[in-house]
């Protein structure tokens, strides 16, 4: 690991940690049953497919645009594996909407720059949908749902961490100068603050700070 991604772990996992502890503080007492925090997790699947392929077309670099191309699939094979799950349990999710966009995507959405769109979309939002997620399959252990469980454990959670690793190896490559290297970690420490404000107030809403996605 060069210098420079070391640098921007140690930042984004100091600047995370207070969200991945709220979770893990929420998780004898969460609210919310399986299925209302399960569709939060449909929500953010298709938000983070759709915010990739969104980039696709203005990316430059090939092998970047390839590896939002993979985010993106990935992240709808993860909408329907949770699809799959919430119908299981009872719910009807034919006429899911997402809700209304939060300033965290509005944020994201308005990245132009590859070294910008690999910090937040890869290096920083896939790491805090692994570390939440890992809360949320506490919770589901906890509660006895163990094919949740499973279903993180061996699709989702895979996924998250390939991707977080692509976005280290492809800042290594591309944020060659400080000039580069302060944006990324300015972009960085921006969507972590607006993820920790999004999230406290879904949780104030669902009653937990223990749920998935980002």
């Amino acid at each position: 690991m060069t210098n420079l991604i070391a640098d921007l772990e140690a930042f984004k996992n100091e600047q995370l940690a207070p969200i991945v502890a709220a979770g893990q503080l929420s998780i004898s007492d969460a609210g919310g049953d399986t299925k209302q925090l399960l569709q939060i997790a449909l929500a953010n699947e298709i938000n983070v497919a759709e915010l990739a392929a969104a980039w696709m077309p203005s990316t430059p670099e090939l092998e970047v645009k390839l590896a939002f191309a993979r985010q993106t699939g990935d992240e709808a094979g993860h909408f329907l594996l949770v699809a799959e799950r919430l119908t299981l349990l009872g719910l009807d999710v034919r006429n899911f909407a997402p809700p209304p966009g939060n300033p965290m995507f509005e944020f994201l959405r308005g990245l132009t720059t590859t070294v910008e769109r690999v910090a937040a979309g890869l290096f920083t939002l896939e790491s805090i949908a692994y570390g939440v997620n890992e809360n949320f399959m506490a919770l589901c252990a906890a509660r006895g749902d163990h094919e949740t469980v499973r279903i993180y454990r061996e699709y989702i959670q895979p996924d998250e961490k390939a991707h977080q690793e692509s976005g280290q190896r492809l800042l290594a490559k591309y944020a060659t100068t400080p000039e580069l290297a302060q944006l990324a970690r300015d972009t960085i420490g921006k969507l972590l603050e607006l993820a920790a404000h999004t999230r406290a107030a879904a949780a104030t809403r669902l009653g937990t700070a223990c749920f998935p996605g980002c």
